[in-house]
């Protein structure tokens, strides 16, 4: 019944590369003396790499394999805008593109097992009321299967075992409740399989296409998980207490529909993995690991039994539990010290498609010939190749109350020119929060950081409690501590990276997207003095009118807010959630800040950002606003990412000292428009006279 949340800017960013972890045994900074900060540029400057190249668009992403391994596939550019090509799996130079999006672009596809068709989806400027398509790649035919107005398209599984069709569910009929169908490939006709009638969160079908299992949220947070009763009703399988209801819950079949799997964390911190027997209830142990979540798996694309299991502690490590398996994980992680994921296999498992990367190497994608060697296919981002990227450095930092913060630190060049994970010399830097809060922030590439150590900071990723990936225990800690010790996390990294020669304590700047934006707003008003500035990017101000804009299929989510959060519903909970938010202390905000909106955000609507800036206006605090039009929850398009980081990058060289690329022409082609405050930046006014401001929805 998991529902992602609150999560990271920038849909364009996808198929950079997953988050690979670094192989190399963490190196903690070694403490030195702590200088004051100097500006980056006194010291040797690498490259300054274009923001172009670190934003717009990769050459080529999410790159997969047919089933029957007739294509390949990947998404790429037409004209600016990312759209699906298919080539043939032997030539890839032939490849066509089979969708022609002219907007936002294509980012989510995938195969169906009918021959020559593929599925992706897509919104309407940011409004993630996704539709889903079929393409027909013999008539170049596209057809919406989910035709209808303020619907969520969910897929829900698709077979080997019944090639014509795909499961969906859609919420047309009741906005708050997902109906399942099985829709017809071919003429978009859609059955009903189950209607919605009990609160069901999630559907849970086997190969076969029958629904086997369901949950349904319980109002003291916890959930039920239901079987068929055979009579078009429900019955009780089981309880998932509260504690456990973001960290247990049944995932895929195998294809024979005799077992089940589970993440479990029940009677355990780490969840792990179970093979269950449905008709016995017998439980089988597939894999654990102490320290970390189980993080992914591989499965036979024939039988759906799981061969190999991942967990991810300070890096993603992969174990296989078959043996057949294992030589095959060894040839994939010899191809360099990141990590490696598979992103597709043919149905007879011959062929694997595999992605490489470590922080300084974006995304290499691999054909991998099952008993030969991985041939390389294509890197995602080939200007990127011969950069100066920096190294990551997974970190261990300890909170003031005991608790383990994995964290991950970015140092630039100029301040570890030889980049053995120690800083030289103290440099300002940007605490980079992470969204969620419910996710958390792995080892890998990633353009943000990247971009900011290329300018001269040293970039802090904190896991901060809350956190997912390292057992319930540390989850459940952040329950009613949003702007208490969840942001007290943030607060010891600061410290440890003062103490380890980092950087000074008032050179520090904070920022994130959407949880991450309201810890830097919690930041700016909480803790006034800590921070020199902030960026936040749809990051929520008052989190009574967050609650009360939450899209209304987040219905079955909704007493994790209450139970996590606050509860909204009550006087009293009302009371502590305004106490919670940043909008009750505008008055203490001293220091510079930034913030950037999608204007169709409906997650952490524009009013959140909105009623901020009215405020800090109404009290004559400065604040610069940035809002575009045709966005959502980040920023899809990579014209409106580019000219975002551009400002970005302009208010942190005046409130740091690094280095700013001119904003150039990085508005060409975007929609930005700033409401508020484009004198805090400099250069801005004189780019917003020039610019011609392009909608695209």
């Amino acid at each position: 019944m998991r529902r992602p949340l609150l999560l990271t800017v920038g849909l364009a960013l996808a198929g950079c590369s997953g988050q690979p972890a670094e192989s190399t045994p963490a190196k903690p900074a070694a403490a030195k003396p702590t200088p004051e900060a100097a500006p980056p540029a006194a010291a040797a400057a690498p490259e300054l790499i274009p923001r172009e190249a670190l934003f717009g668009n990769p050459e080529r992403a999410n790159v997969q394999i047919s089933p029957d391994g007739k294509y390949l596939s990947w998404v790429a550019p037409v004209d600016g805008v990312l759209n699906v090509h298919v080539a043939p799996a032997n030539e890839p130079a032939k490849a066509r593109a089979v969708t022609s999006d002219k907007a936002r672009g294509i980012v989510q596809y995938f195969w169906t097992f009918k021959p020559d068709t593929l599925l992706y989806l897509r919104d309407t400027g940011g409004d993630e009321d996704f539709h889903l398509y079929a393409v027909d790649l013999t008539s170049g035919q596209s057809r919406d299967l989910s035709p209808f107005p303020k619907t969520r398209a969910q897929v829900n599984g698709v077979s080997h075992l019944h090639p014509e069709s795909v499961l969906v569910r859609m919420n047309d009929r009741d906005a708050q409740w997902h109906d399942l169908y099985r829709v017809d490939l071919a003429t978009g006709e859609r059955t009903l399989l189950a209607r919605n009638d009990s609160k069901i969160a999630v559907h849970i079908t086997d190969s076969d296409f029958k629904l086997r299992l369901a949950t349904r949220a319980r109002e003291d947070g916890g959930f039920d998980v239901l079987q068929p009763d055979g009579k078009n009703g429900w019955k009780e399988l089981e309880q998932i207490p509260f504690d456990d209801s973001l960290s247990t819950g049944y995932g895929g079949f195998t294809t024979d529909g005799k077992t089940v799997y589970l993440r479990e964390s029940r009677n355990r911190n780490t969840i792990a993995l179970y093979a269950v027997d449905l008709a016995t209830r017998e439980r089988k142990l597939v894999f654990e690991d102490p320290r970390a979540d189980i993080s992914g798996v591989l499965a036979d694309p024939r039988t759906g039994v799981v061969q190999a299991v991942a967990a991810n502690y300070l890096r993603e490590e992969w174990k296989a539990v078959d043996p057949g398996i294992e030589t095959d994980l060894e040839k994939l992680q010899a191809l360099g010290p990141g990590v490696i994921s598979v992103g597709a296999r043919t149905l007879d498992d011959k062929t694997w498609i595999v992605t490489y990367s470590a922080a300084e190497a974006p995304a290499i994608y691999y054909r991998y010939d099952r008993g030969g060697e991985p041939q390389k296919l294509f890197s995602a981002r080939p200007a990127l190749d011969g950069k100066p990227l920096v190294k990551q450095w997974p970190q261990e930092i300890p909170s003031r109350d005991g608790l383990t913060l994995v964290s991950y630190l970015s140092l630039p060049l100029q301040a570890d020119p030889d980049q053995d994970g120690k800083a030289n010399t103290a440099v300002p830097l940007v605490l980079y929060v992470h969204g969620g809060p419910w996710g958390r922030d792995t080892y890998g590439y990633a353009p943000s950081p990247q971009w900011l150590a290329n300018r001269g900071y040293a970039v802090l990723q904190v896991n901060y409690r809350g956190s997912t990936g390292f057992g319930k225990d540390f989850v459940n800690k952040s329950n009613y501590e949003w702007s208490g010790k969840m942001h007290d996390d943030l607060l010891d990294a600061v410290k440890w990276a003062v103490k380890q020669g980092v950087t000074t304590e008032d050179q520090v700047a904070i920022m994130g997207a959407s949880y991450g934006g309201y810890a830097t707003l919690v930041g700016l008003t909480f803790t006034p003095d800590t921070f020199k500035c902030g960026v936040d990017v749809v990051g929520p101000s008052n989190l009574n009118t967050l609650f009360a804009t939450f899209p209304a299929y987040w219905a079955s989510f909704m007493q994790q807010w209450y139970g996590r959060v606050g509860d909204s519903r009550t006087e009293d909970g009302k009371k502590k959630l305004l106490e919670r938010s940043p909008i009750s202390r505008v008055d203490r905000i001293k220091k510079p800040l930034l913030i950037a909106q999608g204007a169709n955000d409906p997650r952490v609507s524009q009013a959140e950002s909105d009623q901020i800036v009215t405020a800090m206006q109404a009290k004559k605090i400065p604040v610069t606003y940035v809002l575009f039009p045709d966005e959502g929850h980040g920023f899809a398009r990579p014209e409106n990412n580019k000219a975002f980081t551009a400002v970005a990058e302009g208010f942190l060289g005046a409130c740091l000292g690094g280095r700013v690329e001119p904003i150039g022409k990085d508005f060409t082609g975007s929609s930005i428009t700033v409401p508020a405050g484009a004198d805090g930046v400099s250069g801005l006014t004189e780019a917003l006279q020039s610019h011609t401001q392009q909608i695209k929805k």
